[in-house]
């Protein structure tokens, strides 16, 4: 399985994760403004008249050309950005859970007016988001053991893919304002 390549906007902003076709598809459609950080594949081809095989070396960060109409401010809120914001642990009994094994607990539910955004949502085990229910943490004596916040695009591109190469993170790191790597 090939590494993910990340994708950044001229302007400097992390863009997306691509896949090294799409990838190779970017800079020979010459839509790669320049690239940069070490080679993470090596893509092969077919050959030619002398018997040479075409490759194709696929950098780490590759730079669009232009920047999108619009990139999203606010990533979307999904459960496995969630368990992973939340180092898949819950965050009332501080427990490390499988994915199957966890929950969305909105910190104030739906019914008593509470929304589904990323500060007021956290990752909880299934025994006590049961045992929370539809209450206030007031209402059930529980505590949040961390509190909840927005990942920023930076943030959020590290927690959609957890295999990243030295120079993406070297590159992430830089706009993390509540993650710790």
């Amino acid at each position: 399985m090939y590494p993910m390549v990340l994708k950044i906007t001229p302007s400097g902003l992390p863009q997306c994760w691509l896949d090294v076709y799409a990838a190779v598809t970017e800079i020979v459609c010459d839509r790669a403004l320049y690239t940069f950080g070490e080679i993470c594949s090596t893509l092969h081809g077919g050959y030619n008249s002398q018997g040479v095989q075409s490759t194709i070396d696929v950098p780490q960060i590759i730079v669009g050309r232009k920047d999108p109409k619009e990139l999203r401010s606010i990533p979307p809120l999904l459960n496995r950005y969630l368990f992973s914001r939340d180092s898949f642990r819950c965050m009332y009994c501080g427990e490390k859970f499988h994915h199957s094994l966890l929950s969305r607990d909105h910190i104030v539910p739906l019914s008593r007016g509470g929304r589904n955004v990323w500060t007021n949502v956290v990752t909880a085990c299934k025994r006590c988001n049961g045992h929370k229910g539809a209450r206030l943490l007031s209402e059930c004596n529980m505590e949040l053991l961390a509190v909840p916040y927005t990942p920023n695009r930076y943030e959020y591109l590290y927690l959609a893919n957890r295999r990243i190469l030295a120079d993406q993170m070297e590159y992430l790191k830089k706009g993390f304002r509540n993650l710790v790597a």
